[in-house]
């Protein structure tokens, strides 16, 4: 049974913090809130919970998965950022963005695109994960918590707990966080190209 934290959305309480960031230690699998939807976590350390994200989701390996960070410091020990790329992305961050750049050797290689070495990076702009993400001290290795025959993610937490409760660890609930996945930008050949249209406005990169 997975555990259930019913956390405040603006002051998520602190034990209830710990305690989900003790299961993702322990290599637990988590459903938790962001500023576009809710997600599937796992630490990035942690090869099994990201086979059971693909189950959960019925995806192949060819998944680009994200790499959720606290902020640039964090983020740019994984990607490579030239300063135009940095800038783009610094305008429009912390916020609903997915960018697909280029890896750094920090990434274990089974987390890559198998062709073109990347992976996907945001800075989300939601207290409970930041709170999660600065408990933890490293990125959470995440997916949108999107069924495989659903077309809307789930938005509400006791639902997620009944139909996961028996694939995942924990399920942080703090309200509903909206439909829309993120705005996914590919950086990867050194200029934008915006190939999913979601929560974040995709003017700045068109």
């Amino acid at each position: 049974m997975a555990k259930y934290f019913d956390v405040h959305p603006v002051d998520p309480q602190p034990r209830a913090i710990g305690q989900a960031v003790e299961i993702l230690r322990s290599r637990g699998l988590i459903a938790y809130p962001t500023d576009s939807c809710f997600a599937l976590g796992c630490s990035l350390d942690n090869p099994e919970g990201k086979e059971r994200i693909l189950r959960i989701r019925q995806l192949d390996d060819r998944h680009h998965f994200t790499l959720v960070c606290a902020d640039f410091a964090q983020l740019g020990q994984f990607v490579h950022l030239d300063n135009s790329v940095f800038r783009a992305i610094k305008a429009v961050t912390p916020g609903p963005y997915t960018f697909i750049l280029p890896a750094t050797k920090e990434v274990p290689r089974r987390l890559l695109h198998p062709k073109k070495k990347t992976v996907g990076v945001r800075i989300p702009e939601h207290p409970v994960v930041r709170e999660l993400l600065r408990a933890l001290g490293e990125p959470i290795l995440s997916s949108t918590l999107l069924m495989p025959d659903d077309e809307e993610p789930m938005t509400e937490g006791w639902e997620i707990k009944e139909q996961l409760d028996h694939v995942v660890d924990a399920v942080i609930d703090s309200g509903e966080c909206g439909l829309e996945p993120t705005t996914v930008v590919d950086f990867s050949d050194g200029y934008p190209v915006v190939t999913r249209v979601g929560a974040g406005d995709p003017t700045p990169f068109e």
